[in-house]
């Protein structure tokens, strides 16, 4: 079996603590499918949730791929691998502690995956990127565009953005910070697609985990003009549902 092509960051971050443990950016595998990318005109990166380990991500990346195809997007799709099996994730008297080390994990990533992203544009400046994130992917992507905002040349860098389950906060897409942040550095759209009968996203927003998730009944307030939000009904909140459930793409 050929093996899917990810970037990684596995083994940077304490599962336990979320603490800093390599300061390098990233590591890219197999690392010769990179030098064939680099002449694509366009390339999506998948970005898993919690509790997923190196075989869960590959798996998300595996699922992406084959929905996208059916939908006929022919580019390649990617991975994208981070620490977010966090210690005690499993068990409910450690979720609150393992959620938010999983948070922290997460948005430290988002300067990882950033620098990915401009390194990458560098040597192929015309390629479109387009980032889809699954329920903590989706803290990922936000944290990378935050880091990407950093700097004016990066105004529209990246394509276009899909969460699924996001377990990012409702008012964001109208936030003054992060509205603008959506809006100055995706060039085309950002699409949510939210689910008001996920079970996961209703516990941690009961919980108060995460309060008013995205991905739960959508956004409030006035979203930025590049957002737009799509109701779906997935079986539950696994990523393999979401795909299910999505029927266009880019």
């Amino acid at each position: 079996m050929k093996p899917i092509t990810r970037i990684s960051t596995r083994g940077y971050y304490d599962l336990l603590t979320g603490k800093t443990l390599k300061n390098n950016s990233y590591y890219l595998y197999p690392k010769k499918d990179f030098k064939k990318l680099i002449d694509s005109k366009e390339l999506t990166i998948m970005i898993h949730g919690l509790r997923n380990d190196n075989a869960g991500a590959i798996a998300k990346v595996v699922l992406a791929k084959n929905r996208l195809r059916k939908l006929g997007y022919s580019y390649p799709v990617i991975g994208y691998s981070y620490d977010s099996n966090t210690t005690g994730a499993h068990l409910i008297k450690y979720a609150k502690r393992s959620l938010s080390v999983g948070q922290k994990i997460a948005k430290k990533n988002g300067k990882n995956l950033g620098k990915f992203i401009e390194d990458f544009k560098s040597e192929n400046p015309n390629i479109k990127i387009r980032l889809m994130g699954h329920s903590l992917g989706t803290q990922v992507i936000l944290s990378t565009l935050e880091y990407l905002a950093k700097k004016k040349k990066n105004f529209g860098i990246v394509e276009g953005v899909y969460f699924f389950g996001a377990s990012i906060t409702e008012e964001i897409p109208s936030s003054k910070k992060y509205g603008k942040i959506l809006q100055n550095i995706v060039n085309k759209k950002i699409v949510n697609h939210y689910a008001p009968t996920d079970e996961v996203l209703k516990w941690a927003d009961s919980e108060k985990h995460v309060k008013g998730p995205l991905g739960l009944n959508g956004s409030i307030g006035k979203p930025v003009a590049k957002y737009s939000q799509k109701l779906v009904r997935p079986k539950n909140h696994r990523f393999a549902s979401y795909a299910q459930v999505l029927n266009n793409f880019p």
